[in-house]
């Protein structure tokens, strides 16, 4: 499996009660299919699936299914703190028909290499579909080091990883020394470098409430090899992603930015709390200033306009 382009990890609106509001998710999946972005993931941390129970992890993949199936491709998250969960997510995501899988390490185990390349290797069995590796140790406190990376790689399900460790030089031993393995942009700061070292792929948060401006991004270095007009889209994009990083509520965060979009994002799941006042504040300022930011760079002069819906 080819992964190209934007990916979404899709967030889970909770109405005011606490249940997930599955009208409200359809509306999330739709947008996201009409502004043009080229994947979505269910069950990623930031649809906050560690708060989920596991029949609504189940729930999001059929319906992941029934609403978006064979418009793109889709990924199932199947991360657990039981390896037993996440062989039986990963059967079910096959079940559900679902297209690939997005697999992390096991949270709070801290295996090595070799016992984490085992656990990801249950896991193809389990499910047999191709998968996408997600590389986050601020998480999950272990480093899919050389030595997993050399095992997995062996076996062709294992296509490509997600890299979010924010080391830049992560990105460049995977460039240069597991080329099978597909280089995906995992930290949004850094994706102008992840496409100079040739990731064709992005799976990015901030893409739930401003997918136009991302997938802008990825046009204009992965589809036109335009560097200079991309740099001129990160650079309007940098506040944006620093504050996502930095600001302390990332997944509220990540929900405004849906808000100010038009479609549910609403509050998370205890134990966090709704996004504070002066935080929606410092959002909503800076979402205007990069949205009137790419609208300028993907409209200089000489320069190819942005692409159509």
């Amino acid at each position: 499996m080819r992964f190209e382009g934007i990916y979404t990890p899709l967030i889970t609106p909770f109405r005011r009660d606490g249940a997930v509001d599955w009208g409200g998710w359809a509306r999330v999946i739709e947008f996201q299919i009409d502004r043009g972005v080229h994947g979505l993931i269910a069950g990623g941390s930031t649809g906050e699936f560690y708060a989920l129970t596991n029949e609504e992890r189940l729930e999001q993949f059929r319906r992941l299914r029934d609403i978006a199936g064979g418009r793109l491709p889709l990924l199932a998250g199947v991360n657990a703190l039981s390896a037993d969960d996440c062989g039986n997510l990963a059967a079910a995501a096959r079940a559900a028909g679902m297209d690939g899988l997005l697999v992390a390490a096991p949270p709070y185990s801290l295996p090595a290499d070799r016992e984490l390349a085992e656990h990801c290797l249950r896991i193809d069995r389990a499910a047999g579909l191709p998968v996408m590796l997600y590389n986050f140790p601020g998480r999950t406190g272990a480093m899919m080091g050389a030595e997993f990376l050399a095992r997995v790689g062996r076996h062709p399900n294992f296509c490509a990883i997600k890299e979010s460790s924010g080391d830049i030089g992560r990105v460049h031993l995977l460039a240069r020394e597991f080329p099978q393995i597909q280089l995906s942009c995992g930290a949004d700061d850094q994706a102008l470098e992840f496409f100079a070292w040739g990731a064709r792929s992005w799976v990015c948060a901030a893409a739930n409430g401003l997918p136009d401006e991302i997938v802008a991004l990825h046009h204009a270095c992965a589809v036109e090899g335009d560097f200079n007009r991309g740099r001129e889209i990160m650079k309007a994009l940098l506040p944006m992603m620093q504050l996502l990083e930095r600001g302390g509520q990332f997944i509220q965060s990540v929900k405004r930015g849906c808000e100010l979009a038009g479609i549910p994002g609403g509050r998370p799941r205890a134990p966090l709390r709704p996004i504070s006042a002066k935080l929606r504040r410092e959002v909503d300022r800076t979402v205007a200033a990069l949205k009137a930011g790419v609208r300028r760079a993907v409209k200089q002069p000489g320069r190819p306009a942005e692409r159509k819906k």
